[in-house]
């Protein structure tokens, strides 16, 4: 099989790309940024500019994993404009290519802030920029999807917040202030947390490659889910050796230090470690549900607590050289 890796240079897409090298499986990237660990298969290209990337694209399967999807993006309108204009401009792409395969990764940011574990089936309700633009390209892609239902295959994944070695999102910036012990729990951390290893995610994508015509949507997740309470606990028991979570702040006190950080933060124009929309997505449940596993005989390659303690270790214990990605 060959393909093409759409912002191949980001973490989901290098760790995507080193399990296609293992396997022997030809791929280019595309990106507007080059690629530490696969230089030479780099073309740099920004999906907004269309009109060149028809000219890239190659291969049987086309992986869309290039987005805009950090917190703090300005102005808002790039949201949209890459995800949803960027994936028009890759649908056309594939038309004049004769590309039939996409395998889109979306996002659990489509369903918004829930208080229950929610699957495929979920109400649409994002709550930002980002999730209102991961859906409008799920539309899109549909409807190049059912252009042709006889022929093209679209697989269209929503992952959970995705961790590994390498990630510097917020689940490293959790995991690097109970290492420092700097960490507080903020409020009673009964909030269930649903998260997804890195490994397990890129082998449902490689196993979406089998998937026929039509349009299949999963979410991605890897359970059993982690109340915060038991999450902290399993990682300050990895890394000290010390049960439970430690010092607690209530939820009231942990908002007002994140505005207070958000003012000063605005003030100094440096991004701090913690903020309002840090702490609100900490103490807020996000549980999903996912039709994946088993699906078409897809066994995850990794249990949660391994891909957990493979991080931990890797990061902090054992520290590996691997590159690294800034992507919340």
């Amino acid at each position: 099989m060959t393909s093409t890796i759409t912002g191949g240079s980001g973490f989901i897409g290098t760790n995507l790309g080193l399990a296609l090298q293992n396997a022997g499986e030809s791929f280019g990237i595309i990106d507007k940024r080059p690629s530490e660990t696969f230089p030479e298969k780099v073309t740099l290209l920004d999906i907004l500019e269309g009109d060149r990337l028809a000219q890239c694209l190659s291969g049987e399967t086309i992986f869309h994993l290039a987005a805009v999807h950090r917190d703090n993006v300005t102005p808002l309108d790039l949201y949209h404009r890459v995800n949803v204009e960027g994936t028009a401009n890759l649908c056309h792409a594939a038309r004049l290519r004769g590309i039939d395969r996409i395998i889109f990764t979306s996002s659990v940011a489509v369903y918004g802030f829930t208080d229950r574990q929610t699957d495929e089936t979920g109400a649409i309700n994002p709550f930002n920029a980002y999730g209102h633009s991961k859906h409008a390209a799920e539309q899109v892609l549909r409807t190049w999807a059912n252009e042709a239902p006889k022929t093209r295959s679209l697989t269209i994944i929503r992952p959970t917040v995705v961790f590994g070695p390498g990630n510097r999102g917020n689940v490293y910036s959790l995991f690097r202030q109970i290492a420092l012990k700097r960490f507080m729990m903020v409020g009673r951390g009964k909030n269930c947390k649903s998260l997804a290893y890195v490994d397990n995610l890129v082998a449902f994508l490689r196993h979406a490659t089998q998937f026929g015509p039509g349009v299949h949507l999963f979410n991605y997740v890897d359970g059993p889910d982690f109340t915060m309470h038991d999450l902290v606990s399993f990682v300050r028991q990895t890394l000290h050796n010390t049960s439970g979570t430690g010092p607690r702040l209530p939820f009231a006190f942990g908002m007002a230090l994140g505005h207070m950080a958000d003012a000063l933060a605005g003030l100094t124009g440096r991004s701090l470690p913690i903020s309002a929309i840090r702490v609100r997505k900490f103490s807020s449940t996000s549980a999903f549900t996912s039709r994946a596993h088993g699906f078409n005989g897809f066994v995850a390659p990794v249990s949660l607590r391994e891909g957990l303690r493979i991080t931990l270790q890797q990061e902090f214990l054992n520290p590996q050289p691997h590159p690294v990605f800034y992507t919340e």
